[in-house]
C-alpha cells in the first residue's frame, strides 16, 4: 500500500520533510512513528480525530504507531496556535486526564498483539527524571535564541508576551522525538499544521545532538487545518466541543454533528475522517450532486465515525433516537434513549407522580396559564410521548411514563419537554 499516495488523494497532508526520502523510508522498512496530545482535559475532542486516524491509517499500511500522551509537556503547555497563556494544571490533575486519554486512544488503535500493534507512552516517564541543569548542558545548548524566536509558535506571541516556561516547550517536545528516537527507533513526527515548527525544530536536536556520530534519518509529517465551508469553527456546536467521551457528549449527539455537515464538508469529511474507499466516497459524492435532499453521505458518514468512536450498539442506538424523533414515536425509546436524545431540552422534575396534564403544563413551564394550557389541549397542540392528546381532564398514568421515569410534552411542531418523576 502506498500510503503517502492515499494521504495525498485524501488531501491529508500540509507539509512534509523530504517526500522522497520519506517515500522510499515507508516503502522499504516497518517505520516507527508518533504523534502526541497533551492531556489539556479528561477527554480528546474531534478536533484530536484527524492526527489519531492518521497513526491507524499508517498502522492498517504496517506501520508501528506510538500514541504518545504528554504528561510532562501537558503541564507545561504549548504556545502554538494561542493568544495566551495556558492555565497550568497540578500534576494530579494532568495525571487522571493523561489517563483518561489513554483509554480513548486505546478505543481507536489496535494496542492488541501483532507485530505493529500501536503502544502508549507518557513523556513524564524522561522529562520528570530530568534535572534543570540536564536540560540546559544537554538539550538547551542546542537551540539558538534567533532560532526559537522565528518560530511561529513564538513569532505571533512575542508583542502580547510569553513566558519562559512556555517558550522553552517546543525544547521539551524535541526532547520527546529524541527519546522516541533513540529507546524505540521512532523516525517520523505526525502532527496538526499548528505543530510545524516543534516537528522541526525535533528533527534539528537529532541532528546536532549526533554530531556526526550518526547518520540521522527522521521525518515531519503535519496534516491541514480543517475549515468548514460556511466559516465557523470545527468541532464547534452552540453546546459546545464535539468529546470523544459518551459521558461529554452522547453518541446520539456525536453522530447528529456528522449528519449534518454541511453539502460543501461532507466529502472532504468523508476523505479526512473515514476509511472507505476513494472510489466509495466518488460515488457518494454523485449523491450529493444529484440528490442532495436524501443526504446519503451524510448518514454515512455518521455511521463510520460513530461506529469507529464508539461502537457498533451505540450506532444502533443514535439512529433510533433520529428514528423516533422523525417519526414522533417516543415510546420506541428506552430510558437511556430518553435521556440523550432530550439531553437539552427542558427538564421538569414532577412531585406527583399521577399530576393533571392542565396542571403539568402550567407548573412545568410549558403553557403561561391555565387558560393557555386549555387552549393548546383543545387546539390539539399538545403531544403525549409523540400522540396528540386533547382530553382537557387527562391524567399522567403509568401508560405515559417511560420505564416509569419520563414522559415528553411536546407543544407545536418542536417544543419539547422532558418530564422526570420521582
Amino acid at each position: 500500500m502506498d500510503i503517502l499516495k492515499d494521504l495525498q488523494q485524501r488531501g491529508l497532508i500540509n507539509q512534509m520533510t523530504d517526500e522522497e526520502g520519506l517515500k522510499k523510508h515507508l516503502e522499504t522498512e516497518q517505520v516507527t512513528l508518533y504523534c502526541g496530545f497533551d492531556p489539556t482535559a479528561d477527554s480528546l475532542h474531534i478536533g484530536h480525530l484527524l492526527p489519531v486516524l492518521m497513526l491507524k491509517r499508517f498502522q492498517h499500511a504496517g506501520h508501528r504507531p506510538i500514541a504518545l500522551v504528554g504528561g510532562g509537556t501537558g503541564m507545561i503547555g504549548d504556545p502554538s496556535g494561542r493568544s495566551s497563556e495556558r492555565q497550568l494544571n497540578s500534576a494530579e490533575v494532568v495525571q487522571g486526564y493523561s489517563e483518561s486519554i489513554k483509554e480513548q486512544l486505546a478505543r481507536i488503535l489496535n494496542f492488541d498483539e501483532g507485530e505493529n500493534a500501536a503502544v502508549a507512552r507518557n513523556n513524564h516517564e524522561w522529562l520528570s527524571q530530568m534535572t534543570i541543569i540536564d536540560f540546559l548542558r544537554d538539550t538547551g545548548k542546542h537551540f539558538g535564541i534567533n532560532y526559537m524566536l522565528a518560530k511561529d509558535s513564538v513569532e505571533s506571541r512575542i508583542e502580547q508576551g510569553i513566558s519562559y516556561t512556555e517558550f522553552s516547550y517546543m525544547i521539551l517536545q524535541s526532547l520527546d522525538f529524541q527519546q522516541l528516537y533513540q529507546k524505540e527507533n521512532c523516525t517520523l513526527q505526525i502532527g496538526g499544521s499548528d505543530q510545524w515548527g516543534n516537528i522541526t525544530a525535533g528533527l534539528e536536536l537529532l541532528r546536532r545532538s549526533a554530531a556526526g556520530e550518526e547518520e540521522v534519518e527522521a521525518y515531519g509529517l503535519t496534516v491541514p487545518l480543517i475549515t468548514k465551508a460556511d466559516g465557523s469553527k470545527f468541532g464547534k456546536t452552540a453546546g459546545g466541543a464535539i468529546w470523544l467521551d459518551p459521558e461529554k457528549t452522547s453518541p446520539y449527539e456525536f453522530y447528529q454533528f456528522w449528519i449534518n455537515a454541511d453539502d460543501r464538508d461532507v466529502i472532504r469529511f468523508l476523505k479526512y475522517f473515514t476509511f472507505l474507499s476513494l472510489e466509495e466516497i466518488s460515488e457518494l459524492e454523485k449523491e450529493v450532486e444529484v440528490q442532495p435532499e436524501k443526504r446519503v453521505a451524510q448518514r454515512r458518514l455518521a455511521e463510520e465515525m460513530t461506529k469507529l468512536v464508539h461502537d457498533e450498539e451505540a450506532l444502533k442506538q443514535a439512529e433510533r433516537i433520529s428514528a423516533a424523533l422523525f417519526s414522533g414515536d417516543i415510546k420506541a425509546l428506552s430510558g437511556a434513549e430518553i435521556e440523550q436524545g432530550f439531553k437539552d431540552v427542558p427538564t421538569y422534575n414532577s412531585e406527583e407522580k399521577e399530576p393533571q396534564l392542565l396542571d403539568l403544563l402550567v407548573n412545568a413551564g410549558i403553557s403561561s396559564s391555565k387558560r393557555q394550557a386549555r387552549e393548546d389541549i383543545g387546539n390539539g397542540a399538545v403531544y403525549i410521548n409523540g400522540e396528540r392528546n386533547q382530553d382537557l381532564k387527562h391524567t399522567i398514568g403509568q401508560e405515559d411514563r417511560i420505564e416509569d421515569r419520563f414522559t415528553i410534552i411536546r407543544r407545536g411542531k418542536k417544543k419539547y419537554f422532558l418530564i422526570k418523576f420521582q
